[in-house]
This record gives C-alpha cells, sequence and structure tokens, in this order.
C-alpha cells in the first residue's frame, strides 16, 4: 500500500513537471476514473510494480488519452494529491472513480494549504469519508 501511496504522487508529480503546459487536473481525474488505476485497486501485480514514468506511459497507451493544454499544478500540490488520493481510496476501502466523487479536485487544491503538513491518515481522517 506505501508503493502505491508513493508511487501515484510521484506520477502526479511527474506529469506536472514534465508537462507544465499542460492540465495536470483533467489527467488526474481521468486517470482516477480509468482502467489503469482500476488495475492498481485490484492489486494487479503488473501494474503496481512499475515506475512513475512506467505507468503514465502504460496509462496513456491503455487509455489511449493524450494530455489537453492548460495549466500544471505547482509545487509539492501534484506529489500530495496523488498520496492523498491513494490512501483515501485504500483507507475506505472505494473504487477509485469514486474518490473524486467524494473529494473533488478543486476541494482538495483549496484544502491542500491547511492539510498538507499533516500525516496522510490524518489529513485522510480529517476530510472525512464523505468529504
Amino acid at each position: 500500500m506505501n508503493d502505491v501511496v508513493e508511487n501515484q504522487g510521484k506520477l502526479f508529480d511527474y506529469v506536472a513537471q514534465f508537462y507544465p503546459d499542460m492540465d495536470t487536473e483533467d489527467f488526474i481525474k481521468t486517470y482516477m476514473a480509468g482502467k489503469t488505476r482500476k488495475s492498481i485497486d485490484e492489486a494487479q501485480a503488473y501494474v503496481n510494480t512499475m515506475s512513475a514514468r512506467e505507468l503514465w506511459e502504460y496509462f496513456r497507451e491503455t487509455e489511449h488519452y493524450s494530455l489537453k493544454p492548460g495549466r500544471a499544478l505547482d509545487g509539492f500540490m501534484p506529489d500530495w494529491i496523488g498520496e492523498f488520493y491513494a490512501y483515501y481510496q485504500w483507507y475506505y476501502n472505494i473504487p477509485s472513480r469514486e474518490v473524486l466523487k467524494r473529494i473533488p479536485l478543486d476541494f482538495l487544491e483549496k484544502a491542500y494549504f491547511g492539510l498538507h503538513d499533516l500525516e496522510l491518515d490524518l489529513a485522510v481522517q480529517k476530510v472525512g469519508k464523505a468529504g
């Protein structure tokens, strides 16, 4: 579980850092609702053992995804959001596609400044099951 949490943070950060003129938010929303993340939910070893870069390539190919022009998330935010969503999914044992319905990305971006200094489990508990 810790590897999944850390790797998802690295994945979101990778996309934001390497594609600064692209829409990180669209990527996150598409990824969380996609087949690749569902495979991780189902603990499929092949996908669960990929590095962030390998996961990005696999996601693009599997889901036929292309980044949209826009704004990348700044600083540590994409990494933290990736870790938060992965931990939240595990903690409440819900499908990843449900996470964004409970905790919309715009809410999490606003809450980041008050939550990111907390331990991840405390941040997830503070936000709570219903968001």
